[in-house]
């Protein structure tokens, strides 16, 4: 019987290291914000220039460098654009003057900060790097 309690919990535990490294992206404005909850296609309208307010709050989005998991997770499961599809996307907007791709600041811990520090900036980060500074208004 206690051989398999320990077991038991051997697994629980590895099911939830699996959900952590799993996380996947959240998309987060500071905790200050007073943009509330948002949905998918709001959200990526937000990031593709097509809309300026969540809400009612004017919106300004900002990016992950490439590369990073959150940028990959987002752009390819809830944008739905590849790295490739999504330069082309950008490159057409800004040669023809209808839009301008939003600003790269770096990962997570960057998001977070430009976050915090301005109600109108929204920005995706890994779930596992929520803190009090932010708050989720998107989750796919």
């Amino acid at each position: 019987m206690k051989h398999l309690s320990i077991k038991f919990l051997a697994t629980l535990t590895l099911m939830s290291l699996y959900a952590v490294t799993q996380a996947g992206p959240v998309v987060v404005v500071g905790s200050s914000s007073p943009i509330s909850a948002s949905g998918e296609s709001d959200v990526v309208k937000a990031f593709l220039g097509k809309k300026k307010d969540l809400g009612g709050v004017s919106v300004v989005p900002i990016d992950q460098n490439e590369g990073t998991s959150a940028r990959n997770d987002f752009y390819t499961n809830v944008v739905k654009k590849s790295e490739a599809q999504l330069k082309s996307y950008w490159s057409r907007l800004i040669f023809t003057g209808k839009g301008q791709a939003p600003q790269v600041v770096g990962g997570d811990a960057e998001v977070k900060n430009m976050v915090a520090s301005n109600p109108n900036i929204i920005g995706y980060i890994d779930e596992g790097a929520v803190d009090g500074s932010v708050k989720i208004i998107y989750k796919p």
